[in-house]
């Protein structure tokens, strides 16, 4: 089930609120707690017993750590404990067909490959479980004594299967006691739409336009640039598109989750564009791998070596292909490049030019990141740079212009902070007459926005959720 579904804003949405604020407060952790379970369960309801043990050994991890925590060798296996068994679930699940597949290629060997399927979600609960046993055992958070309470934790329907990644520092109070009222509930049904309009009519636009010049034949080189820019806006819709939404139902029921994105195609370079790009995961790589590994505290030698493994991984995280590795690699030596090489030459540089030089990054990243076949790959970039005879231009893509030019100037212009900006301005308003007239014409755009959304899930089939399955 995904947010993004006439099933879960009809059917699952609805039942769910309205029990949540029927019952009392003791109630509705538990209330939260059996609707997440739902959730999940209506995909993969086998996997519940994945996720219910990962709670488990981290939720007893976290207990053990604080009852040792003067006996550091104790303290230690517990911590020991909770890191091999959250990365050997991920590791079995998500990578064993990949180990055996680049096992057989490298040794020309012919193992069968497991075939084992992907839990959804599973790089998300992994990270969260083993963020909360090592923030426990560095005392920067007290365990939870209650299970079902860290069960609830975990299991969060709004950020479970696709994030953000939100840590238990976060949500530790308001899993105890929130504040639950109209206005929250109003604001993060805001965020909600927004966060649908994203995702249903920006997103997947853009999506069918990569899908439909991808098949093409006769694709010509601006069709390849055009479809690899539409790729980047898909990518970054769907996944900030969801992430909002998540967003928008934690500040209905009283959780204030964290920011993920932060208008990243407006970066002025890649280091600012991994500050604005998936935050979450970014930051937890930061605080669990990089610093520990040293950060930029040593040797340039091994501070290049922490970047590229840090980097290296962030791509497998992303999904167990060469492709994935590939695109940390290319950004983790882009950042080393940018910080020892030309960094200070790029402050220098116009605004202008920052930014397009930094486009041109991310759009190629992308297009690395989009094909899991190399030899594809390689065939799009020679369209592009101009290396295989097609022409610049055809009739294909006038075509394109016509049917999807309107939906990418939009994705163009939302993905600046002008919406932002405009909402700020409004909130700006002094006089109570203005206010009321802001307010109602901001409750028309909403609802209209709703309603075209909902015109498209009922009329189109076409609703992919790209990082469903990372």
């Amino acid at each position: 089930m995904v947010f993004s579904s006439i099933l879960f804003l009809f059917f699952f949405l609805p039942a769910f609120m309205l029990l949540y604020f029927a019952v009392p407060f003791r109630f509705k952790n538990f209330v939260l707690l059996v609707f997440s379970l739902f959730f999940y369960a209506w995909g993969e309801p086998i996997y519940i017993l994945l996720m219910v043990f990962s709670s488990i050994v981290d939720y007893c991890n976290g207990l053990l750590i604080e009852k040792f925590r003067y006996r550091k060798g104790l303290k230690h296996v517990f911590l020991i404990v909770s890191i091999i068994v959250n990365l050997s679930m991920l590791g079995f699940f998500k990578y064993a067909d990949f180990a055996v597949k680049s096992v057989n290629t490298i040794f020309h060997m012919n193992f069968n490959l497991p075939g084992i399927a992907l839990p959804i979600g599973i790089s998300f609960f992994t990270f969260q479980t083993m963020s909360y046993s090592i923030d426990v055992y560095r005392n920067e958070v007290k365990p939870e004594h209650n299970f079902l309470t860290f069960m609830t934790y975990v299991c969060m329907f709004p950020q479970l299967i696709a994030g953000p990644i939100v840590r238990y520092s976060t949500v530790s109070e308001e899993l105890h006691k929130r504040d639950i009222n109209i206005k929250n509930f109003c604001k993060g049904m805001m965020i909600f739409l927004e966060g649908l309009f994203k995702k249903v009519l920006i997103a997947n636009s853009m999506g069918l336009l990569w899908d439909t010049v991808n098949a093409s034949n006769d694709m010509a080189v601006m069709s390849a640039w055009v479809a690899a820019i539409a790729y980047t806006f898909q990518i970054y819709f769907d996944f900030s598109g969801y992430s909002d939404m998540a967003k928008g139902i934690g500040r209905m029921i009283g959780f204030t989750y964290p920011d993920n994105f932060n208008y990243p195609l407006i970066a002025d370079s890649i280091t600012d564009f991994w500050r604005r790009w998936h935050m979450t995961l970014s930051i937890w790589f930061r605080d669990y791998l990089y610093i520990p590994l040293g950060g930029n505290r040593v040797s340039r030698v091994k501070h290049i070596r922490n970047l590229l493994i840090v980097w290296a991984l962030t791509g497998l995280w992303h999904g167990a292909a060469l492709n994935f590795i590939l695109w940390g690699l290319f950004y983790g030596v882009i950042l080393i490049i940018e910080k020892f090489l030309i960094g200070k030459y790029i402050e220098k540089m116009p605004k202008i030019l920052r930014h397009i030089y930094s486009l041109f990054i991310i759009v190629f990243g992308f297009t690395i990141f989009v094909f899991d076949d190399i030899s594809r790959f390689a065939s799009f970039i020679k369209i592009q740079f101009f290396a295989s005879g097609h022409s610049l231009v055809n009739a294909e893509f006038f075509n394109i212009l016509i049917n999807f030019g309107f939906m990418f100037i939009m994705a163009a212009v939302f993905a600046t902070p002008v919406s932002k900006k405009v909402k700020k301005l409004l909130a700006g308003l002094r006089s109570s007459s203005a206010k009321m007239t802001a307010a109602i014409l901001s409750t028309a755009v909403y609802t209209v926005l709703f309603l075209i959304c909902v015109a498209y899930l009922v009329n189109d089939s076409y609703n992919p959720f790209l990082y469903f399955r990372f």
